[in-house]
């Protein structure tokens, strides 16, 4: 935590400066746009948008970092555990850089003294790094938990080589800029691969040798999924707008975290006890 708030001042300098200063919201908002489009309260000329959805999101990422530090603690020696750790501390920084610009401070950092609103901003480019970086991480825990040998080995050298290359595919979406590249849809992409592998690989390991852990595992992946689906269903159904419009501040946003708050949860209490390093003694 101590580490956020040092890199704070840094994300606000990059927020000012850079090419993303050229990328505007489309459709095109003003400052005073942005606030008609969704809910807001303003305390002494802050303004906080979304203040309920901001409030879930953030409660998310402290709940997120609270489970990678249980992870740590009890892993006695696991690199599974270990790798379980540090992706969800990646995971819970990205819901509070994402919870600060997507939406609670999105008007100071995308809007205020400004002509037009801008798309994105470097809070949400570290959000897109460390939240593939988390997965990379998942992955790293599962080669330790669920594959030895050789396909532990092309498992860590995957998750390392889509870490860098994911990085420098931001970086200069960034600086040249090009949109797509320093979008939610690319990281979806980028991040589809890897929880395929782990619904495949848990998969195939519990129709095989029938292990607690890799039945939980599967819990795990298939929440995550439905969790996601959930999300898309919503956001496509258009109801964010009408619940808006009627004083009801629940967004499709508000399904994605309260989902992953359930997740979180179920790691701590099902996953985090029973996942351990694989090793041919316990098959």
């Amino acid at each position: 935590m101590k580490r956020f708030f040092l890199l704070l001042p840094f994300l606000f300098f990059l927020s000012s400066c850079g090419r993303l200063d050229t990328i505007l919201y489309v459709p095109q908002q003003t400052p005073e746009t942005w606030l008609q489009i969704q809910p807001y309260l303003e305390f002494n000329r802050l303004v906080i948008v979304q203040p309920s959805t901001s409030i879930i999101v953030y409660l998310l990422g402290v709940l997120t970092i609270a489970v990678g530090l249980y992870f740590l603690k009890i892993r006695d020696g696991q690199r599974s555990r270990f790798w379980w750790g540090i992706a969800l501390l990646l995971w819970g920084l990205g819901a509070l850089l994402a919870g600060t610009s997507y939406e609670a401070f999105s008007y100071a950092i995308k809007c205020e003294g400004r002509t037009a609103c801008l798309w994105t901003s470097w809070w949400e480019i570290a959000y897109l790094i460390v939240s593939v970086w988390s997965i990379d991480a998942m992955m790293l825990a599962v080669a330790h938990s669920s594959a030895d040998g050789k396909l532990r080995k092309w498992l860590s050298m995957y998750a390392l080589i889509n870490a860098v290359f994911y990085f420098g595919l931001v970086m200069a979406g960034a600086f040249i800029p090009v949109k797509f590249l320093i979008s939610f849809e690319l990281l979806l992409v980028v991040a589809a691969p890897s929880v395929i592998a782990f619904f495949a690989i848990n998969g195939w390991r519990y129709a095989k040798y029938k292990l607690d852990a890799d039945l939980v595992s599967l819990g795990a992946w298939l929440w995550l999924g439905l969790t996601i689906a959930a999300y898309f269903l919503y956001l496509i159904s258009g109801n964010t707008a009408a619940l808006w419009a009627n004083g009801i501040w629940f967004s499709e946003n508000d399904v994605l975290h309260i989902g992953l708050i359930v997740w979180m949860i179920y790691l701590a209490v099902a996953l985090a006890p029973r996942i351990r390093d694989m090793n041919k003694e316990i098959l």
